[in-house]
């Protein structure tokens, strides 16, 4: 059949072969901010190499193909031998390996490498970001097992490691390798301490078997898990490895893999213990304490993870309407359509610079940066992992029914978007730990230091840090409120940042409506200033 009844017009051009890093104002400049002057020309050479490929046609491909062709659960070889694997897309595989290949497990003990690594994380979240939950969780696992000095000579080294080396087999003969993690069961949910898992000691010293399940097991393929069990002593952390040193596989049943809403190209399984050897890490009875370091990590993964996520949904949104026309106007120049751009850019660049600013917090490592950390990163990842839906899905609308398409990605970023509001913690798991954070001493001192570095700046600001303060001196009922004041500390921490460092209209959109209260909470009711046609361009790729 004949296509000749039109001509495709009006259409925005493909947002692929660009430089995710550069062109994203913000996180650049963060990454000149933070970053220690003798690396910083490495650090933006290897974030523009790594941006580059996170916007090329191919790596977009990868992600796309690695969605649409989820993970397969291998219980058995063709011969009836219990195997338990899982099985990727190759796609899955080059994502990964360019994620460990460029540093994205390796933070710790580099110069301003958490800084670093945070940046990369954040640009190559933009091109899939299922396959960085192994790169999250072996990340984050050095300092759980930097409690054990002996078992992190042994691992250290490979979690850090920048080769990607599929399949499994005995540590020692890797040259690098994954570590999930499995704290949940069915009884328990978020309430660890719930879980029924035991741990037997065994003859030699630190070797135990555990008996049990773990309702969500994150990264099923990697090459161990840090897990919680009941021991004789109390709730213990445990390195569980898949293989053993004698080249046998540890017991470790994949029961099923979730089918989940999102995050489609991850694995994510249930799975049972029945005699599984493991070692502890820590004391016994020190599980929570041991692990902790790990999650707080992950959070903070979390928060950059959906600042990615908001970046790449701003981005594709400014692109198209930065080329559509609809009633005689480019959409980007049509003064509604401007606000809303310039509300979700504002949204996006607040959540870009906290999560920098709290990676930054990680390399000085100082006591008040750890004591900002203690306090920080829950009220961060309480607000910007929620903050990421509603952006994404205001973003998908600039579109219009293209958006709504699969071929726009926009859908894929939707499905994504409530993630890392749930794992590690949902809100009201974060909104107590703030409450937690708040009783121990001088993290309520760091955190009003660091707003306070603003203070004077803004009138609306300062207005917010007394509103703070009145809260806080009032902890009359305090748990029902933790939510409403987990989310102000956010908005004027994000505020103060923004002050600080961002260009006079961002930071003004900012402190006129996230503070001062002229904005209904949906995007596109930004007070009009001169300043939002710069705010959006701000936001705007150049191809």
């Amino acid at each position: 059949m004949a296509a000749g009844t039109h001509t495709v017009t009006n259409q925005a051009p493909p947002l692929v072969g660009y430089d995710v890093f550069s062109s994203d104002r913000a996180l650049a400049e963060a990454v000149g901010r933070h970053v220690a002057p003798e690396a910083l020309d490495g650090a933006r050479e290897e974030l523009t190499v790594l941006g580059r490929s996170a916007g090329s046609a191919q790596v977009l491909r990868w992600g796309e193909q690695a969605d649409r062709n989820p993970p397969r659960l291998v219980t058995h070889d063709r011969y009836g031998h219990r195997v338990d694997e899982v099985d990727f897309h190759p796609a899955w595989h080059r994502l990964l390996g360019k994620a460990v290949t460029s540093g994205l497990a390796s933070a710790w003990g580099r110069p301003s490498g958490h800084v670093r690594r945070a940046a990369g994380f954040l640009v190559w979240t933009q091109a899939e970001a299922g396959h960085l939950c192994p790169v999250s969780m072996t990340h984050a696992a050095v300092p759980a097992l930097r409690a054990d000095p002996e078992l992190a000579a042994v691992w250290e080294p490979l979690l850090t490691s920048r080769v990607y080396q599929q399949g499994l087999v005995p540590v020692r003969e890797k040259s690098g390798a994954l570590v999930g993690m499995g704290m949940t069961e069915k009884q328990g949910g978020s309430d660890v301490r719930a879980g029924t898992t035991r741990a037997e000691p065994l003859g030699s010293s630190g070797a135990y078997t555990l008996t049990g399940h773990k309702w969500f097991c994150s990264a099923p393929m990697s090459d161990a898990f840090l897990v919680l069990a009941q021991a004789p002593g109390g709730l213990s952390c445990f390195m569980v490895p898949r293989v053993l040193e004698d080249g046998s596989r540890n017991t470790f049943l994949l029961q099923r893999l979730k089918d989940k809403l999102g995050n489609r190209s991850n694995a994510s399984a249930e799975v049972e213990f029945a005699g599984t050897w493991a070692r502890r890490v820590g004391e016994e009875g020190a599980g929570v304490r041991t692990i902790i370091g790990m999650v707080a990590a992950t959070r903070l993964d979390c928060v950059l993870g959906s600042a990615g996520l908001m970046r790449a949904a701003v981005a594709q949104a400014v692109h198209h309407c930065a080329h559509r026309r609809a009633f005689g106007a480019l959409l980007v120049d049509q003064p509604l359509m401007r606000n809303v751009l310039a509300d979700l850019a504002v949204e996006s660049e607040a959540a870009t610079v906290l999560a920098l600013r709290l990676a930054a917090a990680y390399d000085a490592d100082t006591p008040e940066d750890r004591a900002l950390l203690r306090i920080a990163v829950p009220v961060a990842k309480y607000w910007v992992t929620k903050r990421t839906t509603p952006l994404v899905a205001e973003a998908l609308e600039c579109l219009g029914g293209n958006g709504y398409v699969e071929e726009s990605g926009l859908p894929r970023l939707l499905r994504e978007s409530p993630l890392n509001s749930v794992w590690e913690g949902a809100g009201n798991v974060q909104a107590l730990d703030l409450l937690r954070a708040l009783r121990q001493g001088g993290t309520l001192d760091a955190f009003l230091r660091e707003v306070g570095r603003a203070r004077g700046a803004d009138h609306r600001l300062d207005a917010a840090i007394r509103d703070v303060l009145t809260q806080l001196a009032d902890l009359d009922g305090v748990e029902a409120r933790a939510r409403r004041l987990a989310g102000r500390m956010a908005v004027v921490l994000q505020g103060a940042l923004l002050v600080r460092w961002a260009p006079p209209e961002v930071a003004d959109a900012f402190c006129a409506s996230r503070l001062g209260g002229d904005w209904d909470g949906v995007f596109g009711t930004l007070p009009i200033t001169p300043g939002l046609a710069a705010v959006v361009e701000r936001a705007r790729v150049a191809l």
